[in-house]
């Protein structure tokens, strides 16, 4: 049952006007995945269509609910969803800018400001892989090398991020208009699933996502990294294209299980980053073998697949990640295995020293230019 906080928050809402309904945001279904904490924070999402002038809206918005008594931050952030981007929201005003939602075709080559000396994207070609239980490990071994580190779960449709840190429920303070990091085992972080129920499905296209990516990482106050990871959506498809054209990367790491169905997308995976002039810094073989109790090795998926398929590829092979029931357990307690002592922190220690050498030795890169073929 909503509390009363929730009821006149939204009712706030509620009394600022659609342009394109006449109606409230909340009668014309333009809010979502309103969370509304006991201290006061309040998030949601506003549904915009393709083409929409609606930063003036989602300010007034957020205007509404901090003027409601009780409430001490809001988080806003302008997206939308498969439905909403269906129908056309007019621009109101010679100032409507339509790039509010930006389109991946004619996207500048670094629409967003740079938030740490150095920017990797940990990303797969094919889920399911372990992307995300290696993107926060390496983010802590990197952490724990006395760096200071970002990771952002751009990976807005299975947020991960805050079951993995054992953040759930956390929702980032805004100071000076800025969303400051959910800081978590000495990292920055941050992700959608901050801002939205962890119940409520997200289905939004390709531009609507890159909108809210983008939001995250300038409306974030990252303060001085050193370096920032991020948690990017498995594929190459529109959106990772799209994410790796618009940031400012220096690199990618690919994470792949050795079976042959994965590393066919590892091909694809590092195709895309060539063509779009990002550094493939190197491979990770993740699910590589099972310890048995004797002490042998069984290799479930294949032995070494991904270690040949770099030196086909002509990119490192970084290293080998076992099948380990302490980073299943540490990803699913909030504690990851990297925090700790044991092999698998080391691992990811020796990975994570392996990704900044390559960075130092990584060329100076072009802007992004995509290349279709």
């Amino acid at each position: 049952m909503p509390s009363p906080l929730e009821n006149q928050v939204r009712a706030a809402l509620d009394a600022v006007k659609d342009p394109a309904t006449a109606k409230g945001l909340v009668a014309s279904g333009r809010v979502a995945g309103l969370v509304v904490r006991a201290d006061g924070k309040v998030g949601f999402v506003i549904e915009t269509g393709v083409g929409a002038a609606d930063e003036p809206l989602r300010k007034a918005a957020e205007d509404a609910a901090a003027r409601v008594p009780g409430v001490t931050a809001v988080t806003a952030v302008l997206t939308a969803d498969a439905t909403t981007g269906a129908r056309t929201v007019p621009a109101t005003g010679p100032a409507a800018k339509p790039a509010t939602l930006p389109q991946p075709a004619q996207p500048p080559a670094s629409a967003v400001t740079r938030p740490a000396r150095a920017i990797v994207a940990v990303a797969s070609a094919k889920g399911g892989v372990g992307k995300s239980t290696v993107a926060v490990n390496l983010a802590i071994a990197a952490a724990r090398s006395g760096l200071r580190v970002g990771l952002l779960d751009a990976d807005v449709f299975g947020p991960s991020l805050p079951t993995m840190l054992g953040t759930v429920g956390q929702r980032p303070e805004v100071k000076n208009k800025r969303m400051q990091p959910v800081m978590a085992h000495g990292l920055a972080t941050m992700s959608i699933g901050y801002l939205v129920d962890p119940d409520q499905a997200v289905v939004w296209r390709g531009p609507m996502v890159m909108s809210a990516v983008n939001q995250l990482i300038s409306d974030t106050d990252w303060g001085d990294l050193d370096i920032l990871f991020i948690d990017t959506p498995p594929g190459t498809g529109e959106v990772q294209l799209t994410l790796v054209q618009k940031l400012p990367l220096d690199g990618a790491v690919i994470v792949s299980t050795p079976q042959e169905v994965a590393l066919a997308d590892v091909r694809r995976g590092v195709g895309m980053f060539r063509k779009t002039q990002v550094p493939v810094l190197g491979v990770i073989e993740n699910m590589a073998w099972f310890e048995q109790p004797d002490g042998s090795r069984a290799y479930i998926f294949g032995q070494g697949g991904a270690e040949r398929t770099a030196a086909e590829q002509k990119v490192p092979f970084l290293g080998a990640l076992p099948i380990l029931s302490a980073l299943r357990e540490g990803g699913d307690t909030g504690v990851p295995a990297a925090t700790g002592t044991s092999s698998a922190a080391e691992a990811f220690r020796l990975l994570a020293s392996a990704i900044n050498e390559a960075l130092a030795a990584a060329p100076n890169k072009a802007a992004p230019k995509i290349v279709f073929e």
